[in-house]
């Protein structure tokens, strides 16, 4: 008769080990238990981890960091990870007015653009508010709270697009050992100072936490290996990139096999995993970085990280959200800041900083079939910003046009105003 066993007290080190007893005894767990708590903290690990072989040990213990005061770009270079689990600050739900400011080259010049695009950011608000408010009046059978928390949402929709992606942030990084060590490895050598500092942090705090899980000491030519591909591959930053582009590597023949199973998924509903292996669709576009962050979130694939420049300038769609002063006003700020931003005395990677969300970057992304299908479906849903829900639909029409028995479950009405946004909150409980 089996047996099954919860044990969720123990520190992650001593739970790697507790797990990892199973390979190398047939006792029970029950025994295994003991010993971790005849034993302090770590001492179990120290006492069997070396002996183990490999590192794989490590993925059975997890931990949670949270790193706060960072830049949106440090934010991104964490989260560029396959297994990454987090959250982050949403700057479609908080007003970022209060944030400060991460300013790498401290000169009157780099402070004076980010200046500009924070007084913008603060000085529009509340006319773009009374604006929307026009554009979307309350409605007789709705909350009045639910409806000011959706207009705010909108503005913010908005008005990202005009915060330097030097704001500060704050995310958590939920881990396992082993992972946290990979990551790492690899962001000591990112191309920003302010990532490499972070990294050198993150770790030491963790030596410090689980000292027998980080103590493994790498060569002189791995370090040399990973700091020369970091410093070439980090950025994607082609001379030339398309709008829209997508390309099949799918295995056409034997798609065919599956066409049954393919047309009977159910709504929200996965495909089977094993479909990846027909191949991948890679897919080449033009968004602004702050929706860039979104599609960043899927892990299951290749996403690429864009440098962020201004020369592809800034999203249409920001612009045109504007009453007609503000909007006169953006085009003539955007027009100064990219002249600013330009002349400045740094290299691509620093000047980031002080380029703005709305900007458009290169993107490029490649999924396996189930991927494919998760992310044009969930991307395309009302409540995704309206700059990302038409690259998926662009997706979308992309795929069927290749498959069309491919059943794909996309919401393609137009995007517009729901007041539901305003429901899409995390509130204390009134226990009352």
């Amino acid at each position: 008769m089996f047996k099954v066993f919860l044990y969720d007290e123990f520190s992650p080190e001593d739970n790697a080990m507790l797990q990892a007893l199973y390979s190398r005894s047939p006792k029970s767990v029950e025994e295994h238990v003991e010993k971790v708590r005849a034993s302090s903290s770590g001492k179990f690990m120290s006492t069997f981890y070396v002996g183990y072989g490999h590192s794989s040990i490590a993925d059975c213990g997890s931990t949670t960091l949270f790193i706060e005061g960072l830049s949106i770009l440090a934010d991104k270079a964490i989260q560029d990870w396959p297994l990454y689990s987090g959250q982050e600050t949403s700057t479609r739900y908080v007003n970022m007015a209060e944030q400060p400011v991460i300013d790498p080259l401290k000169t009157e010049a780099s402070k004076n653009i980010i200046d500009n695009w924070m007084d913008f950011y603060i000085k529009a608000s509340h006319p773009l508010v009374l604006y929307l408010k026009e554009l979307y009046p309350i409605q007789k059978d709705q909350k009045e709270n639910i409806y000011e928390k959706a207009i705010k949402a909108r503005s913010f929709d908005i008005l990202r697009a005009f915060l330097p992606s030097g704001i500060t942030t704050q995310l958590s990084w939920h881990t396992n050992l082993r992972q946290a060590a990979d990551k790492l490895l690899l962001l000591k050598h990112w191309p920003l100072p302010e990532v490499q500092e972070i990294a050198e942090a993150i770790l030491n705090q963790l030596k410090n936490r689980y000292e027998h899980s980080f103590s493994h000491v790498p060569t002189i030519e791995q370090e040399d290996y990973r700091r020369e591909f970091m410093e070439q591959y980090t950025y994607f930053n082609p001379e030339e990139t398309p709008e829209f582009e997508c390309q099949f590597n799918l295995n056409k023949k034997e798609f065919e096999k599956y066409k049954e199973i393919i047309a009977k998924r159910p709504l929200k509903t996965s495909l089977p995993r094993f479909l990846g292996e027909l191949g991948n669709v890679c897919f080449d576009f033009h968004l602004d970085y702050g929706s860039f962050r979104d599609i960043q979130r899927h892990r299951n694939g290749q996403c690429r990280m864009p440098l962020l420049t201004t020369k592809l300038g800034f999203h249409q769609w920001y612009l045109d959200q504007l009453p007609e002063e503000l909007k006169k006003q953006a085009v003539s700020l955007i027009e100064q800041q990219t002249e600013k931003i330009n002349d400045l005395d740094t290299d691509l990677a620093i000047k980031q900083y002080y380029t703005a969300l709305g900007y458009k970057v290169p993107c490029r992304v490649a999924y396996g079939l189930p991927a494919l299908v998760y992310v044009i479906e969930l991307r395309s849903g009302k409540p995704v910003h309206p700059t990302l829900r038409t690259i998926a639909h662009k997706m979308h029409e992309a795929v069927v046009k290749e498959f069309p028995f491919l059943k794909l479950y996309t919401d393609l009405e137009p995007s517009e105003w729901d007041i539901k946004r305003g429901t899409q909150d995390i509130v204390e409980v009134d226990k009352s």
